[in-house]
């Protein structure tokens, strides 16, 4: 009978450097998905997070007002901080999202490399419109405290929520700006200060809307109300 045999042709047996790094970023995917590393609440380390089939990179905002079931986190394109993730991912829709409402039951753990390979961004396709996440809009909050640095006093107005952080920050700029030099004054034994942080949907009822007056204008009239 005769003996059949085979013979290896030329290099068959080495990967090329491409392959290679397949096979090596295959392997960190199963070596991610086998042994997350584990998240817990008021981390600054971002995040992988579910969205349908796919795996995200998120950023996390420490201190949202959801307690431990939901966090607000920022999607980011995986391979941040390269400056052309910026450009791929405002191609890809990730930089337009903003701040967004994530179920604790969603995140698979820490970010790690090996998840890139299962991102919206490594198949070339956009993140869907729904990504199934609410925005976690900010507000703005302007206060009044007693002078003698004592936490007493009370909040003459809440702004929120903002559709954009942005807007936010314009709002907080002219607030400040009108308060300037009249902090002490406004509200007598009182410093009156403005300040933006995550907008509380539970209290929401207790919120004016800034997109239906001036901002300027509604604190104006707080400050009335309390002088009257």
């Amino acid at each position: 009978m005769k003996r059949l045999t085979f013979r290896r042709c030329g290099n068959a047996g080495s990967l090329s450097p491409e392959d290679q790094a397949a096979v090596d970023q295959f392997r960190a995917t199963l070596t991610a998905l086998r042994n997350p590393k584990p998240w817990t609440p008021g981390g600054a380390q971002d995040i992988a997070v579910r969205i349908g089939p796919f795996v995200e990179r998120a950023h996390t905002r420490p201190g949202d007002d959801h307690g431990p079931d939901t966090i607000a986190v920022a999607l980011v394109h995986p391979d941040t901080p390269h400056a052309a993730a910026y450009l791929h991912g405002r191609q890809l829709g990730y930089t337009e999202r903003g701040w967004l409402r994530c179920e604790t039951t969603a995140i698979l753990g820490l970010w790690q490399p090996g998840f890139a390979m299962l991102t919206h961004a490594a198949a070339g396709l956009p993140l869907p419109d729904d990504v199934g996440m609410e925005p976690a809009h900010y507000a703005l909050y302007i206060e009044a405290r007693k002078r003698d640095d004592s936490l007493d006093g009370h909040p003459l107005l809440r702004l929120g929520p903002y559709n954009q952080t942005r807007h936010a920050q314009q709002d907080h700029d002219r607030i400040a700006a009108a308060l300037d030099g009249l902090e002490t004054t406004l509200v007598p034994g009182h410093r009156v200060s403005v300040r933006y942080a995550p907008f509380d949907v539970s209290d929401h009822q207790l919120f004016a809307d800034p997109y239906e007056a001036d901002a300027v204008a509604l604190l104006d009239a707080a400050v009335a109300g309390v002088s009257a």
